[in-house]
This record gives structure tokens, C-alpha cells and sequence, in this order.
């Protein structure tokens, strides 16, 4: 999560469970959306790994929808100290949260990797699309949906002050996330991650990224209270290369839901190798 209204973003945890869904998709040229031109992809004969980056709170499994109805294999990134079976640490600064990432990604020799990343996801996404630029890895293209321009990026104080906070901030920004939890231990449990996460996005600092080289596309969902059209808009800063932007029916996480979206993501994968 992060952003308060209108000019930040990130905030949420949807999340019954865990997820691991792996794979490969591709991208290559993307057109129109709505905003800034058509978004061209660098083309070569390479597919590329489709990645996706939960946000705060969360564990994968908003992207089930996506990617069952794609049919494309994909997998999302575990941050540290997730529960699940590869339990581990908790990460001490977002720093080592992006190191974990990037460390995942060359792990499994993605190749041209298209990182996806949701809500608080998005900021995590596009500082590991930084970080394995200057490690020589060809990022395909970030999408980053549901946040604002990491310019604008605000993460509320309060929000990340505990978990009673971090769950009333939830049920504002995106009402039936935790009531969709199979139990009160697991409420218990999104919500004491997701102000551990929005406790270390408090430590990133966006000015101090370099500028991504790859083609960027925004979204968000119409109803989303924690962005606008404007606020989307300021991942066009956030790179030298190509940028569009999209607004999709529903609000902050159900938008990745949308036979809208499905189809937008489906037209992004299937240029990307072509």
C-alpha cells in the first residue's frame, strides 16, 4: 500500500493463501491504451518470463484469476519471510526486499523478464526492474497497476503504525479483502504483514532509482480511492522509453478480475516474443 487519497498508492492484501504459479510469457509492441502513444517493446527473438509482485499484505494469489484465465505460465515472487513452506526472515529494508526479487528472478533464467506489479507491488517491481537493469539483465516491460507514479508515492504514517491500523486502512482502500480471509488467524495474519511491508516502503526512496529504459504501462480501476487517472500517470517519469496508460472498470485489487484487464494483459504477452 501506500499513497493517501488522490496522490499516493498501494495498499491492500488480498490473500487466502499462497501462491506458486510458474512460467513463461512473452511481449514485444503494445499499442494505444489510452494516454501517450503506442508502447513498443524492444523486439528480439527471445520470449520473455511473465513476473508478478503481490502487494502489501498479500501472497500471489490475486493473479489466479489472470492467469488461469490467460493460460499462460507465470509465477510471483515470494518476499521474505512470507509464510508458506520456504518460510523465511523477514526482510530488514526494502532494499533486501528487491535483492530477494531480482535474486528469484535470475535464479530461474528469466529471460526479458515483464514484471507485473500490483499496489504496493508496483514500487517493488520497478525498483527490481532498476536493480536488474544494472545488473545487464533486459527488463521487457513493467506494468504497474493500482499505484501512483512512484513521485507521488505517500505511504499514510498511521497505516503503518500496526496491524488495527493496517487492517482499518485495508477495509478503506479495498472493502472485502480481509472479510474474504478463511479465518481470523489469517486476517490477523495480512494485516500484520501489510503494515510490515508498508513499514519498509517507507524506507524507499524513488529520486534515487535510475530511470528505466523499458516501456511502462499504468492501470488502475476506475473506483480505486487510492489512485486517479493523474496519479497513474507519473509512471511516464519513471523511464526513457514508451508509456501508456489504462483505467479499468472496479476498484484497487478486483480490477485484476476484469475480462478487460485479462484481454489488455493477454495483448502485452502475446507481442512480446513476436
Amino acid at each position: 500500500m501506500s499513497g493517501a487519497t488522490g496522490t499516493g498508492d498501494d495498499g491492500r492484501a488480498r490473500m487466502n493463501g499462497e501462491a506458486d504459479d510458474e512460467g513463461h510469457a512473452s511481449m514485444n509492441a503494445e499499442t494505444d491504451d489510452e494516454g501517450h502513444g503506442p508502447t513498443e517493446v524492444s523486439r528480439d527473438h527471445a520470449s520473455c518470463t511473465t513476473v508478478f509482485f503481490p502487494g502489501a499484505g498479500s501472497f500471489g494469489t490475486e493473479f489466479r484469476p489472470l492467469t488461469q484465465a490467460l493460460g499462460v505460465p507465470s509465477f510471483p515472487v515470494r518476499y521474505p519471510g512470507r509464510p508458506g513452506r520456504d518460510f523465511g526472515t523477514p526482510a530488514a529494508s526494502f532494499d533486501a526486499v528487491v535483492r530477494a526479487c531480482a535474486d528469484q528472478i535470475t535464479r530461474r533464467s528469466a529471460v526479458r523478464p515483464l514484471l507485473f506489479g500490483h499496489s504496493y507491488g508496483a514500487y517493488v517491481a520497478y525498483a527490481t526492474a532498476a536493480h536488474l537493469g544494472e545488473a545487464g539483465v533486459e527488463v521487457a516491460a513493467l506494468v504497474a497497476v493500482g499505484a501512483a507514479g512512484p513521485g507521488l508515492l505517500r505511504v499514510p504514517e498511521r497505516a503503518s503504525a500496526g496491524p488495527a491500523e493496517a487492517a482499518a486502512y485495508l477495509d478503506w482502500a479495498d472493502p472485502g479483502v480481509l472479510a474474504d480471509a478463511p479465518s481470523d488467524e489469517w486476517r490477523a495474519v495480512v494485516a500484520e504483514t501489510t503494515a510490515q511491508d508498508l513499514c519498509l516502503l517507507r524506507q524507499f526512496t524513488p529520486a534515487k532509482a535510475p530511470a528505466l529504459r523499458c516501456s511502462v504501462l499504468a492501470a488502475r480501476g476506475i473506483e480505486d480511492p487510492l489512485t486517479t487517472d493523474e496519479t497513474i500517470a507519473g509512471w511516464q517519469h519513471a523511464t526513457t522509453g514508451p508509456f501508456t496508460r489504462h483505467t479499468f472498470p472496479g476498484g484497487h485489487s478486483d480490477l485484476l478480475h476484469s475480462p478487460e484487464c485479462v484481454s489488455w494483459l493477454r495483448r502485452i504477452q502475446e507481442t512480446a516474443g513476436a
